[in-house]
């Protein structure tokens, strides 16, 4: 299977006053490695006014970041239709000198694609469907 992963450092702005990372940052996380998928190909994940929005999200907070950590945050489609897409996200604390690599969140969403300008939704362009496809399972 194929999926794509990106690596964030915890920062202080990222944590709350002991240190770990507060709720909504993994959020912010997900975004960030959703929007690599495209930098990575020299491609806006925005162009022409296109681009997704999360119409669903269901999320497990299985174990804390701290501040300093590494983080890799991977990304795999689920299913792509027409219009919408579901991914799996996972982030992930990599090995260190005495732990063992530890899954510490999960997202699964639904994305749907939209014209900003009308806020309708339409039928995912080809620039996108080129690279969630190389994200699919196989």
């Amino acid at each position: 299977m194929s999926e794509e992963c990106v690596q964030i450092r915890v920062y202080y702005e990222d944590t709350d006053c002991g240190g770990i990372v507060y709720h909504a940052n993994y959020l912010k996380y997900c975004e960030r490695a959703r929007s690599e998928m495209f930098f990575k190909r020299k491609i806006a994940p925005l162009q022409d006014g296109i681009g997704f929005v999360v119409k669903s999200m269901q999320l497990d907070f299985l174990a804390p970041a701290r501040l300093g950590d590494i983080l890799e945050i991977k990304t795999q489609v689920l299913e792509q239709k027409f219009t919408s897409v579901a991914l799996q996200q996972t982030i992930w604390r990599p090995a260190g000198k005495e732990a063992e690599r530890t899954k510490i969140f999960q997202a699964n969403l639904v994305l749907v694609c939209v014209d900003s300008a009308t806020q309708k939704i339409v039928r995912i362009p080809q620039w996108a469907q080129d690279v969630l496809a190389e994200q699919k399972e196989e």
